[in-house]
């Protein structure tokens, strides 16, 4: 039987790390760093400042919110 292909954000992430050459984990990480901000104040600054489009950003920003613990 094969594995149940990947959904939600986390698709995104084998064509992100691929585009933009790093990590997924960086990602995340450069996130969780401008914790507490506001979902489109994040994804705003990975397409201002490291030029990410707007589907891998919030893919994302939505990850890293969805697994923060409260």
């Amino acid at each position: 039987m094969a594995a149940e292909p990947t959904k939600g954000p986390a698709s995104y992430f084998p064509s992100i790390e691929k585009q933009y050459g790093r990590p997924i984990g960086a990602w995340q990480d450069l996130v969780r760093a401008r914790l507490p901000a506001k979902h489109m104040d994040l994804v705003a600054m990975l397409k201002a400042e490291h030029g990410m489009g707007h589907g891998h950003a919030n893919a994302i920003v939505a990850y890293v919110l969805a697994t923060q613990t409260a």
